[in-house]
């Protein structure tokens, strides 16, 4: 090919920037907050210490408040995220790029891929995202990390796809994306974009000694979180759901009892008694 081809063929895939797909889907990008109350323990020791009063009050609850990402999958409401961000969790707010929060409801999980479903009452104009092939991209092909990392809201990283089919020994269905795209704790459960602005897969996960991004995290690919999502919507529709119904286990979309342990992305803090912690992380997850 002459040279003159090849320079026309870089000039057409190799964006300027990224600022109209940022612009586009950025609203359909949320942080996640959830509160989990725990309630305290009184052990034997507490009984027999000699420092113990006469009618001591059992040890009071502790609140654990995790922050994640999510995106907004339909004008109804429907918002994907990670299983691990939600988990347990008493209370779960979804917090809009306009800083509206709103109430959000677990309504369908599958802990052996990670994928979870909340539900928000429809906002007027909703902005929402679309699934990409995440068979069909391929290492070099460019990526965009959308998320709240740390808390901070909106933050927009780019990259490539550094590898597929990652096998990262987080479960029975390993199959990950791999990217330099930076993500950090409280990425977890947000969209990664190709450039034409699909999503391709939802962050979960990074290789880091220190906790911080060195270039390697690993998405859960669209396929995978297309099906759980899909299989999700059709069991909801075959039950009248109300607001105290438990959520949907959508494991039964694999046909499996297994659960894969989530490497987590999620940046916790537990608070409660005399201070506050930061919650310990597992496998250089976040």
């Amino acid at each position: 090919m002459p040279a003159g081809g090849l320079a026309s063929l870089a000039a057409q895939e190799i964006p300027n920037d990224f600022t109209a797909i940022v612009r586009e889907k950025i609203p359909a990008v949320v942080a996640i907050t959830t509160k989990q109350i725990i309630q305290g323990q009184t052990t034997l020791d507490d009984f027999f210490s000699p420092f113990r009063s006469p009618g001591l009050e059992p040890a009071q609850p502790q609140v654990r408040e995790a922050l994640g990402s999510g995106f907004v999958i339909s004008p109804e409401g429907y918002i994907v995220t990670n299983n691990h961000v939600v988990a347990d969790a008493n209370e779960i707010h979804v917090v809009f790029s306009d800083k509206q929060i709103s109430p959000a409801r677990l309504v369908g999980r599958d802990p052996a891929t990670d994928i979870a479903v909340l539900k928000v009452d429809p906002r007027p104009n909703m902005t929402t995202t679309a699934w990409g092939d995440s068979d069909a991209v391929q290492p070099g092909a460019w990526t965009i990390a959308i998320g709240s990392p740390f808390g901070l809201g909106g933050t927009v990283t780019v990259g490539v796809l550094s590898a597929r089919s990652r096998d990262i020994q987080a479960g029975p269905y390993d199959d990950f994306l791999q990217t330099d795209a930076s993500v950090n704790q409280g990425n977890s459960g947000g969209p990664l974009f190709n450039a034409r602005g699909e999503v391709i897969g939802v962050n979960t996960a990074i290789v880091s000694p220190s906790g911080g991004s060195i270039g390697i995290g690993f998405a859960v690919p669209s396929r995978t979180a297309q099906r759980i999502v899909d299989w999700s919507d059709r069991a909801r529709f075959h039950r009248s759901a109300s607001p105290g119904d438990h959520a949907l286990d959508c494991r039964g979309a694999w046909n499996t009892g297994q659960q894969g342990s989530a490497r987590r992305l999620g940046r916790a803090r537990q608070s409660g008694g005399e201070g506050r912690h930061t919650g310990g992380r597992r496998d250089n997850a976040l």
